[in-house]
């Protein structure tokens, strides 16, 4: 089992837990049997929902009755103190017991315990909180989507050089081509900051990316760039709008397709097509942002996910693992 993939789960985070989290992990291992699953929480209801549905060679218990709420702020799930469900997940990766963490609780008490507890890459300045879009050709690393407000041309500088690297790591036979997000396509839009960004990255020759410019938001899904680049509040703003966007699309469609009796036929006539549409932009499949930045990599399931999607994130912690994420940020930085 020593070459097993370690994920530490924290089974008492988000909405329905542990139940969703447990049944994301059966769903998970009836599909991958490289993981080991050391799950943080309530020992006697998570081994009730078990019910040796998994050989106990691929899991641990570890009875935790202590967990962050998702009313804590950061500071108070910090001083909630260290025998909650997800500290101690985390801990266990700063201990090295575990290779990588997912939680789908609190996001701010994640990121500050996640902080508090593991040390940052050499040369990094501040970790993003990154995730990935679908677009018309496959799927976009995009980064960061609300862990810094402000940053610096060097921050941003960062952020291209670890979204690459997250990229790779997940589809390790193409190549990351990173774009800055903004409001044009000429060098001269934009603030200070991203221009320094621009100039840096123009210069910065790499066997391991390719640096296409900017990007504006109406450009994010056509799938010419897969590595978006932004500050916190931007990138933030841009996924709330797609998540959006992507909700009015499937409601509408829905109305639209079984408000009439001519509707309900065509919707019948186009069933395949209509489950293939909506199969793309069900949010469960690309379910996982990614904390990165720091020298272990955190996964932050969505808190109103079901079992579906936070198994989608279990899968998304073993391609990290097996992609080797942290070396290539090393090696890229």
């Amino acid at each position: 089992m020593s070459s097993m993939i370690k994920i530490a789960v924290d089974a008492m985070g988000g909405d329905n837990s542990p139940e969703k989290i447990i049944n994301g992990i059966i769903k998970h291992h009836s599909i991958n049997k490289e993981a080991f699953y050391k799950i943080f929480g309530d020992e006697e209801k998570i081994n009730k929902l078990l019910k040796k549905k998994i050989n106990k060679n691929y899991f641990e218990v570890v009875d935790t009755l202590n967990k962050v709420s998702s009313e804590d702020s950061p500071l108070e799930a910090a001083k909630r103190g260290k025998d909650t469900s997800m500290w101690l997940a985390i801990e266990s990766v700063k201990k090295k017991d575990c290779d990588i963490v997912i939680s789908a609780g609190n996001t701010g008490a994640l990121l500050v315990i996640s902080k508090l507890n593991l040390k940052m890459i050499d040369n990094i300045d501040k970790p993003a909180l990154s995730a990935l879009w679908p677009n018309k050709k496959g799927m976009s690393v995009v980064l960061d989507l609300g862990a810094n407000i402000e940053c610096s041309s060097k921050n941003l500088f960062d952020f291209s050089i670890m979204g690459a690297s997250l990229y790779k790591s997940l589809y390790p036979l193409e190549m990351p081509k990173v774009a800055l997000l903004n409001i044009g396509s000429e060098e001269l839009k934009g603030n200070e900051t991203i221009k320094e960004t621009y100039k840096i990255l123009n210069d910065r020759k790499s066997d391991d990316y390719e640096f296409l410019g900017y990007i504006e938001g109406n450009e994010l899904m056509d799938g010419n760039v897969n590595v978006i680049v932004s500050d916190g509040f931007t990138g933030n703003v841009a996924l709330k709008t797609a998540e959006g966007t992507a909700n009015f699309i499937t409601a509408e469609l829905k109305n639209a397709l079984g408000g009439s009796l001519i509707g309900k036929i065509s919707s019948l006539l186009n069933m395949s097509n209509l489950k293939k549409f909506k199969k793309r932009l069900d949010p469960r499949l690309y379910n996982g942002a990614i904390f990165i930045g720091l020298d272990s990599p955190v996964v932050k399931s969505h808190g109103g996910t079901d079992y579906i999607g936070f198994s989608n994130s279990l899968e998304v912690c073993c391609r990290i693992i097996k992609g080797n994420l942290i070396e290539k940020i090393k090696k890229n930085i």
